[in-house]
């Protein structure tokens, strides 16, 4: 809504205004009756400055709604008869922003003023020095800002609900085809390899046993039917996310660690920054990031020490990896499964992952987790 049909920016947009506001107050007070000499020009500072203000609207509406109001009231004292659009448009950018009390409690405020000032600063009757008041900020332009600003508002929330709601939508439904695919592979593909690496470990023990030479292609078979048991397994873990066993985050990187420790490795764990909430599908991203990191160094790297760093900032989760590991500069990374399933967890929060080798020796895989906190 920031934008318009052809995408105007922003800024060029609040520009455009405060400068046609501030030509318009500047062309109704000098063309009208006014005052001469200081006042006139005091009086012409005020408009343009009510108008300009205005640039900072998005940025500091109730900054602008307080100095708009003043400047009214300056160039009404000054002798300008001039309706306050500036403070018009101001109340409108305080209402879309969502501060309806303070905004009315200021126009109530205004409202008070600009009679007592008519008064102070005007000769003539009372029902003069109200009518001048009223020229300055009707009641009906007053109500129509407002409530321009409200509707506004309401629809920018509904578009927002609206499109949370999309994406919840789309996501359920992605969560739901992952749990399909997990249970089709499951019953489709696990038997039949199961099946085949059984079959060939039982021809190789055989072979052995009666001090036959054992085929390689029977070998390749075994250490193929191995690997791909292994890689479906994995598979099945990263697609399944149902309510058999409970979700894992943050909280259970701790326990990488340990097991990573078990397995030989010399593993460290740092938390930096101030621990926040994060949302559910980021935690248990980072954890199955940790998760394939760790398992690669065990299983690949031949690394003896390994360092996993999680730092919490302020709109994002960062997630980092290193080893000592056999890697190098100029090792290209082989995308398998892990990283491939790692870069499409990142890729669906809108993160950013870096999986390579490091500048000496040892791989790094470094991930940044958007974080949408609420105020």
């Amino acid at each position: 809504m920031d934008t318009g049909r052809f995408r105007v920016p922003a800024g060029a947009l609040d520009w455009a205004v405060a400068v046609s506001v501030a030509a318009l107050l500047l062309g109704t007070g000098l063309s009208g009756q006014h005052p001469a000499g200081e006042r006139e020009l005091l009086g012409a500072v005020l408009l343009a400055a009510g108008g300009l203000t205005l640039i900072g609207r998005r940025r500091a509406p109730i900054a602008v709604l307080a100095v708009t109001g003043l400047c009214a009231v300056g160039y009404e004292a000054a002798g300008f008869e001039v309706l306050a659009v500036s403070y018009l448009v101001a109340v409108y950018g305080a209402v879309r922003a969502g501060h309806r009390a303070l905004t009315v409690a200021v126009s109530v405020a205004l409202l008070v003023v600009l009679p007592f000032t008519a008064l102070v600063f005007r000769d003539g009757p009372a029902r003069e020095a109200f009518a001048q008041a009223r020229n300055v900020l009707e009641i009906a332009w007053l109500i129509a800002a407002f409530a321009a600003g409200e509707a506004l508002r309401q629809a920018e929330r509904r578009a927002d609900e609206a499109e949370r709601t999309r994406e919840e939508t789309a996501r359920r439904r992605a969560d739901e085809e992952r749990l399909h695919i997990a249970r089709e592979l499951h019953d489709s593909l696990t038997h039949q390899i199961s099946i085949i690496k059984v079959q060939s470990e039982v021809a190789v023990h055989v072979a052995r046993r009666r001090g036959e030479q054992v085929p390689e292609t029977l070998l390749a078979i075994q250490t193929a039917g191995r690997e791909a048991t292994r890689e479906l397994r994995a598979t099945l873990e990263a697609l399944r996310d149902d309510d058999t066993s409970p979700p894992q985050g943050l909280d259970h990187v701790p326990e990488l660690v340990e097991r990573a420790r078990a397995m030989g490795l010399d593993a460290t764990l740092t938390i930096e920054g101030q621990r926040h909430d994060v949302p559910a599908a980021v935690g248990r991203t980072a954890y199955r990031i940790v998760q394939e990191a760790l398992t690669n160094t065990a299983r690949h790297a031949s690394a003896t020490t390994v360092t996993v760093r999680i730092a919490y900032r302020p709109e994002a989760l960062a997630v980092q990896v290193d080893d000592d590991g056999k890697a190098t500069p100029d090792d290209a990374p082989v995308p398998g499964l892990g990283l491939l399933g790692m870069h499409e967890r990142i890729t669906a929060l809108g993160g950013r992952l870096h999986a390579q080798p490091r500048n000496v020796h040892g791989f790094t895989v470094q991930a940044e987790l958007p974080v949408e906190r609420g105020s």
